[in-house]
């Protein structure tokens, strides 16, 4: 019998040991109970504003991430507490800014939209769809004047595909050749429309022909599959052989935000998608591929419910921002026309 030494260090043909796997999963359950739990708490009041959940793509996010290096850049889109997570963001200075607590990630000041931690190269959510393609290619247009082997990504959504700032990006960015993944995350509705009422394509990824960049398309339900395309694609972008676009077919298990009840997309449509669920489908993987027990993959959840109780509770006692919070980070005090740092 295979001894559990071996079996978390024996690597898979897909490149993973069981330790790395089960990181993966560990990954993925924290941004699903993350935004469950957030759901939650808007109901019971402690969250103002709007949540945009990305239950069922967390699989994106993660496997993106496991691709990337510490010196490497993100933006993000509304749907963005994934892709912080998937970074290695803390859930308890998340949960803080949900609140408008003013330790949250934007002392209190940004909520869901626009969290922020340049420590680990998340250089911002955004409300503006469309809004962080430019904002990544131009970070990745730095990164190579540096001489930077570091790679820029930025995640959209497929509505945001047909924005000018989708095109202009991919076209400079083909065009000087800069080290940007392009990362559409194709849940096949642009809010409250329906991909094929849109746009003629069925692909996102064949509108990187038109800018002579590779486009690839990956079913962004499988972890592992998006890790071994985003890890192509870095080599490539690090090599200095510019731009690749992504696009991760996946779903998103609620409406586009929260209280959305979704109507407008059809019952069967859903009951199949829910079917293919990341959370289900790579505990499979991990058991079949590596041998993983379900003592193992209890445990898993189990230490995200006890990280998230914690996380909640620190967050629900942190103070809110001061009326003479009110104007800081507004303006920059400044000499000579140079702001003072």
């Amino acid at each position: 019998m295979t001894d559990a030494l071996t079996r978390t260090t024996a690597r898979t043909a897909a490149g993973i040991t069981l330790e790395e796997g089960l990181e993966l999963l560990r990954k993925m359950t924290l941004i699903r109970r993350f935004e469950e739990r957030a759901a939650r708490l808007r109901a019971a009041g402690f969250i103002p504003g709007f949540l945009h959940p990305c239950s069922g793509q967390e699989a994106v996010a993660v496997g993106i991430s496991a691709a990337l290096r510490k010196d490497d850049v993100l933006t993000s889109n509304h749907r963005g507490h994934g892709h912080l997570m998937g970074r290695g963001a803390d859930p308890a200075q998340m949960y803080a800014e949900l609140f408008a607590r003013s330790t949250g990630y934007n002392a209190g000041k940004g909520g869901s939209l626009h969290m922020i931690d340049a420590d680990l190269g998340f250089l911002g959510a955004n409300g503006i769809v469309g809004g962080g393609i430019p904002l990544a290619t131009g970070a990745a247009l730095q990164l190579k004047r540096r001489g930077s082997e570091a790679v820029a990504v930025t995640y959209f959504g497929d509505g945001a595909s047909n924005e000018g700032a989708f095109h202009e990006s991919l076209n400079l960015a083909a065009l000087w050749k800069l080290p940007v993944l392009f990362v559409c995350e194709n849940n096949l509705y642009g809010e409250f429309t329906r991909q094929s009422e849109h746009m003629v394509l069925e692909n996102v990824a064949d509108r990187a022909a038109a800018y002579g960049l590779p486009g690839v398309v990956v079913d962004g339900n499988d972890v592992l599959a998006v890790k071994k395309v985003a890890e192509e694609a870095t080599e490539r972008a690090r090599s200095g052989m510019g731009p690749t676009l992504i696009e991760a077919k996946t779903y998103r298990h609620k409406g586009h935000f929260e209280g959305d009840m979704a109507r407008y997309r059809p019952k069967e449509e859903v009951e199949a998608w829910l079917k293919r669920d990341p959370l289900l489908l790579f505990p499979e993987v991990l058991r079949e591929e590596l041998g993983a027990t379900d003592a193992e993959l209890d445990a898993v959840r189990e230490s995200v419910e006890a990280q998230l109780d914690r996380d909640i509770e620190w967050a629900k006692e942190q103070p809110h921002p001061t009326p003479e919070d009110a104007l800081r980070h507004v303006y920059v005090d400044s000499h000579n026309g140079k702001a003072l740092r």
